[in-house]
Order: structure tokens, then sequence, then C-alpha cells
């Protein structure tokens, strides 16, 4: 048996429906997302869970909480987990950014890997501190299904480096609506990639609730 990788995005926020920057910032789930939470959970209780990893932020929390309850499992809250640092541009709309931050706006969307938001973290910055947990993971779990529930960009950035795609295109490349989840298994090739932002388990009316 190997080892599958289960990043799950948390649930729905009020930052990740109206698309607000929030990095830092740590909102509660909206009902809605309490209830993608919940969904998970009824969804994935079968499945023999190794281990359970989680950014220490309420919203990351909360999505993992209905499911180590279930279980009985205990969460291991990581650091290298968190969201990307917004600096100055934490709670602001992109409209807003664009007006008073135009040249930093412009150089992060244009290569995030060596670009920050103003005062906020580098690509490369979330990829090192979040390829340690990983690693960790991979050390000490040769096989078993172990569970991270982290956040947009960083599971993006994550996926780049699992998967060989560049860094500045983790934008581009990867789409990861709230409770989207994704699948990797480490073979003897390395990892592969089984599915991508999946989100089967919630009902029509939480899937439609797409948001950022």
């Amino acid at each position: 048996m190997s080892l599958t990788l289960y990043l799950l995005r948390h649930g729905e926020t009020k930052y990740s429906l109206t698309g607000g920057y929030c990095g830092s910032l740590d909102p509660e789930l909206t009902p809605e997302g309490m209830q993608m939470a919940q969904a998970f959970a009824e969804a994935y209780q079968s499945l023999s869970w190794t281990a359970v990893y989680a950014s220490p932020m309420r919203r990351t929390i909360a999505t993992a909480k209905p499911l180590c309850e279930a279980l009985g499992l205990e969460m291991e809250l990581r650091d290298g987990l968190k969201e990307i640092d917004y600096g100055k541009w934490e709670d602001k709309t992109s409209e807003w950014v664009k007006e008073h931050y135009l040249d930093d706006y412009i150089n992060w969307m244009t290569e995030p890997s060596w670009n920050p938001p103003t005062g906020g973290e580098t690509g490369i910055q979330i990829a090192s501190r979040a390829s340690l947990v990983i690693l960790e993971i991979e050390r000490k779990y040769l096989s078993g299904n172990v569970l991270v529930v982290s956040h947009k960009a960083t599971i993006r950035i994550i996926l780049c480096n699992l998967l060989g795609i560049d860094l500045g295109r983790y934008r581009d490349r990867i789409d990861l609506p709230a409770g989207g989840l994704t699948k990797v298994k480490f073979g003897v090739h390395g990892p592969l990639l089984q599915s991508l932002s999946d989100r089967s388990y919630l009902d029509e009316s939480l899937r439609a609730r797409v948001g950022t």
C-alpha cells in the first residue's frame, strides 16, 4: 500500500464567496461553509485515515473538525500550511489594490513566484514552508491516507511542487473552489494526480456556491 494525500481546501468564508484578499486574516466559516465541512465528514469517514494535518486557522480547523470528531483523530496543526500573507492587501478588493499598488499588483500577477503582494509573501516562500510539511508526511507515513486541510493558494503551490508545474503559473493552471478535494497518490514514479478539486460529495446547492 502506498501513501495517498488528500488536499482539502477549507469550506466557504465570506472572503471566498466575495473575492476579497484573505490570507493572514482569520474569518470563521459561513453557515454554508460549516455544511461543507459536515458533508465532507459524512462522505469520507468510512475511509481508513492515517492522519489529519491542518493549517492553524479557524477556517481550516473548523473544516477538519467534523471528520476528526467522528473518527477520534487528533489534528496535526502546522504553520507551513497557512495561506499566503497578502500584507497590505488583506481585506481589500483587487480594484482597491490596483488603485493603490498598481505596480506591485502587475508584478504579482505577472510572476508571483518572486513578486509578493505589498508587504506579503512570495510563492517561493510559501512553497518552502509548505514543502517541509509534505516532506514530514512522506517520511512519517510510507502508506495510508493522509488528509491535509489548507488554503487556495497554498494547496495550488503544493500541487505545482509535486507535479512539476511552473510555480509562477499556480493561479493559471489549477482551479480550487472552496471545499475542493484533490487526491495525489505517491508511487514508484513519484506523485500521481488522481483527482482535482472534487466537490461531488456536496449537494447541488453547495456546489453552486463556487465563489473564488
